[in-house]
């Protein structure tokens, strides 16, 4: 019988409820929930697609041991008795987790539990790091504990949102969703983008200041100076509230306006309008994610703009304050229990003795770590230099996220011990595991996440596990159980483990920590199983309700105000000589973080399908680099090989490259090899925004497009990118030199069976080349070959992998790579959620659809998740220029 299950999309940390339905067939789709807080049933693309990602194609499925296949008690054994071996042989620092914000929180607290409590280090950090850190470190310094003051329906509120280092359109689809139609209803509304990137998100801006990369604390600055000299500061709020603002003053004041203008970028005139308009509008929100956290100076970032809000008392009321927007659906969780290296649960410190004995004393443990582990790029530099012996990396896949990659990737190849907890067999990170055990995935497992406004949500299995595979906090206790620790990892269930994660954050909490959830310590299995969503805190014998925190003070600071932090206004500026370019890393709309899961869907891979960078014209010129070229990137770190996009959205003198592609899709696309291992020097968090590069155009002999039915093996070329399509794959390729025998090089990658021989042509002159390959009426594989990027139309030829094709002309039209006589190419994707192509939405233009709204209604595109509205917009703007010349 068919069932729907409420559950939490497994993506941002927006955290949007979703209904997942399995029919009687086992058929699963999803759709948005319509009572979840947090998006009131909108989905991005990536949420709309999730069903799409459930296959068991490459899951592991059972524990091994060294590549064998195991049993779990076998490879359970080992890991509590290597771990145990080394720490007796070497301190609990010999040992370490590395974890994720794709963790549950009830998962999440247990290896804290394991590693912090019992094992006796503090040596337990996660991905978190990569993206949120500096928030964290930000908050503590200015609140006294790691607070978001806000809620999501402040950037409904406000009348002004100000987005620095954040592409809310495409890392945060849903919150610009909320914010464009909030924005709609009041015209009035402002919005400011601050990004060097004119991204998609620019496209509801007043006003997009482009400026250079890590002088956002120089802007802030100058905006604090601008705010006192003004009279906008609020001093009641100051006085009653605050300390430090006298010497905030100072620093920021170090800097005259044409002093601003040469740090930032920006003119004159833009820094004035700028803080013109946040001086002159009380209801202001400042919203900020990785562009302000991945730096050097990411903490110093974050206080300059918390500054801004706690001079003006513009903070915790309705419409107003800074607002952290979190990377991963549980970054927030994680952090809650004390996920960070340099963290407790709960939100206590672990540099405070009182909080320290307040949670040995709960968990009743004896060796509980007395001081800050290891953050991320050190605790790899650990595993590299041999301080740390055994390493459990789960949920996460740092050969390709971690910056320095190509040193983290040999430093855990030569790790004596391995364990990776994972729910593929095959990852970057995976292939070195001398353990590999078999985790629960996104609609298999049963927990909670923690969105970005603080809001706790269930994600409920509607899924038979598949396997062997077992969840994450019951593989961590059953290890700490076989490590002796037998009675506090007795945990039956994940409503146990939340009920205690519950009950740590009231335990003698007289209020003077903002972390209470007590009203659920005593949550019994069939109360978990209902929980609705709720904000925290929740303390004992209360009710949920919705909370900001600080409007009337009430810090947490030992005397209760917050701090002003005086910060340094100087950016780094890395790029040199020999590294002339600077390289901006991110994400991009349809995929999500090293592709485990959105690679899967063909319909997300359509939109972008190869690792690519964004370079302006101008620098393109001087590099002797076309549209469509290949480019190779270096730093002093590693290197890359991308296809070059042309466009004036980026900045002169900086690329852009995503940072989603891996080993498993591109040959030469992990762009965190060329990441140094440089941090904030507070947070720890890696500079992923300001790399310094140098940049050539890669020159190739023969460039290749291919469609296969079936998954391509052993590809031998120069450069490839392998993309998920509907009924198959599809490949780009580049040779440095031709091959003798292109057919024998299309049997051994594509696997076509003896005796199946092609059609197609050979222009020697040109270098084109076209070979298609059928079974029957079935298109095995085509491949499309020339001396520059071939033009094939592809989104067609993908298309022919389900067609059938039982007469000459519709196999010539595969081989020529092009739709015959009345037969339509829709073109690039546009659209992922409804598989619409440029050519589709151009026709559309000419036959009149001038608007995002009227082609909307002719074709459906933008009228799903909306995350394509703005480039809709681009093209129609684009064409009807291009009809008035």
């Amino acid at each position: 019988m068919a069932c729907e299950v409420k559950t939490t999309c497994p993506y941002c940390g927006v955290g949007c409820g979703v209904i997942a339905r399995v029919d009687d067939d086992a058929a699963v789709s999803v759709k948005g929930d319509p009572e979840h807080p947090a998006n009131f049933s909108r989905l991005c693309s990536k949420g709309s697609a999730l069903a799409e990602t459930l296959d068991l194609d490459g899951r592991l499925l059972h524990p091994k041991i060294g590549g064998r296949r195991a049993g779990w008690d076998e490879a359970l054994n080992l890991v509590a008795d290597r771990f145990t071996q080394t720490i007796a042989e070497h301190g609990p620092d010999s040992v370490a987790f590395y974890v994720s914000g794709q963790l549950l929180t009830e998962d999440y607290y247990v290896a804290n539990k394991l590693m912090k409590g019992f094992i006796g280090s503090a040596n337990i950090d996660t991905n978190s790091r990569l993206c949120m850190s500096s928030s964290v470190a930000g908050h503590r310094r200015a609140f006294g504990s790691d607070t978001v003051p806000g809620t999501y329906e402040d950037l409904e509120l406000a009348d002004l949102v100000v987005l620095t280092g954040s592409n809310l359109a495409w890392c945060h689809p849903v919150l610009y969703q909320r914010l464009a139609a909030a924005k709609a209803s009041r015209p009035e509304m402002k919005v400011v983008v601050i990004d060097p990137r004119r991204t998609m998100t620019a496209d509801i801006a007043d006003m997009h200041l482009a400026l250079a990369p890590d002088s956002d604390v120089a802007l802030f600055n100058g905006l604090f100076a601008h705010l006192a000299a003004s009279g906008a500061v609020d001093q009641n709020y100051i006085s009653a509230h605050t300390k430090g603002f006298a010497e905030a003053f100072a620093a920021a004041s170090a800097l005259d306006l044409a002093e601003l203008a040469a740090l930032t970028g920006l003119s004159q005139a833009q820094l004035r309008d700028f803080f013109r308009l946040f001086e002159t509008t009380e209801k202001v929100v400042t919203c900020y994610s990785q562009g302000v956290n991945q730096s050097s100076c990411g903490t110093d970032k974050v206080n300059a703009i918390i500054n801004c809000h706690l001079a003006t008392g513009r903070i915790g009321r309705p419409g107003m304050g800074p607002f952290s927007l979190t990377g991963q659906p549980n970054a927030m969780g994680g952090r809650e229990v004390g996920g960070l290296a340099n963290m407790l649960a709960a939100h206590l410190d672990i540099e405070k003795s009182i909080h320290r004995d307040l949670v040995r004393r709960f968990w009743g443990a004896p060796a509980l770590a007395r001081k800050p582990g290891l953050k991320a790029v050190d605790m790899f530099r650990a595993v590299a230099d041999g301080r740390i012996k055994a390493l459990w990396i789960m949920a996460t896949n740092p050969v390709v996220s971690m910056p320095d990659a190509d040193a983290v990737e040999a430093a855990i190849r030569a790790c004596p011990f391995v364990v990776v907890s994972d729910i593929l067999s095959e990852t970057d990170t995976a292939r070195h595991a001398h353990v590999a055990l078999p985790s629960l995935g996104w609609g298999e497992k049963d927990g909670t996440v923690t969105n970005s406004e603080r809001r706790i949500s269930r994600q409920r299995a509607f899924l038979d596990a598949p396997g062997e595979a077992r969840p994450d906090w019951w593989q961590l206790a059953e290890v700490g159980r076989r490590m002796g620790f037998s009675q506090a990892f007795a945990h039956a269930s994940a409503a146990e483990i939340f009920a205690e994660h519950a009950a740590l954050s009231s335990f003698e909490n007289d209020g003077r920590r903002d972390f209470d959830i007590g009203a659920h310590a005593t949550i019994d299995k069939a109360a978990y199983d209902d929980l609705k969503p709720f904000q925290w805190p929740q303390p004992q014998g209360t009710q949920p309700r919705e909370k900001r925190f600080f409007a009337d003070g009430g810090f947490y600071h030992a005397d209760g105000r917050a701090s002003f932090i005086a910060v340094d206004a100087s950016p780094s500026k890395r790029a040199n000589g020999a590294y002339p370019y600077t390289l901006n890393t991110g994400r991009v709309r349809d995929h999500w973080h090293t592709m485990t899961r959105t690679g899967k869907s063909a319909r997300l891979s359509a939109h972008i399908a190869e690792p690519f960078a964004e370079i302006h014209p101008r620098d393109a010129e001087r590099l002797a680099v076309a549209d469509a070229d290949l480019v190779k990137i270096e730093s002093p770190y590693g290197q890359a090989i991308v296809r070059a996009l042309l466009t004036e959205r980026q900045a002169e003198g900086s690329l852009f490259v995503p940072m989603h592609w891996n080993d498993q899709f591109a040959s030469k696309g992990r762009i965190d090899a060329l990441v140094p291992p440089i941090t904030d020097p507070v947070s720890g968090q890696p500079a992923s925004k300001n790399i310094a590069i140098k940049a050539a155009r890669f020159a190739a002999r023969a460039y290749g497009f291919a469609v296969s039915a079936g998954k391509p093996q052993g590809v031998d070329a120069a450069y490839w990118a392998l993309a998920k399509a509907d009924g198959g794959w599809r490949l780009e390729l580049a040779f440095a030199e031709p091959q003798a025998d292109w057919i024998g090089w299309c049997r051994r990658a594509f696997s076509i069976p003896a005796g199946i021989e092609p059609i197609g042509y050979t222009d020697r002159q040109s270098g084109e080349l076209r070979l298609a390959f059928f079974d029957g009426d079935r298109l095995l594989a085509a491949l499309f070959l020339a001396s520059r990027p071939v033009a094939a139309a592809r989104n067609w030829a993908v298309s022919q992998l389900r067609a059938s094709h039982k007469d000459l002309g519709t196999r010539f039209a595969v081989a020529a790579g092009r739709p015959g006589a009345g037969r339509e190419d829709p073109g690039a994707t546009v659209c992922s959620c409804f598989s619409v192509g440029v050519n589709q939405i151009t026709a559309a233009i000419r036959d009149g659809c001038h608007s995002v709204q009227a082609i909307g209604e002719r074709l459906s595109a933008g009228t799903n998740c909306g995350s394509c509205r703005a480039e809709i917009r681009g093209i129609i703007d684009g064409c009807l220029a291009a009809a008035a010349e």
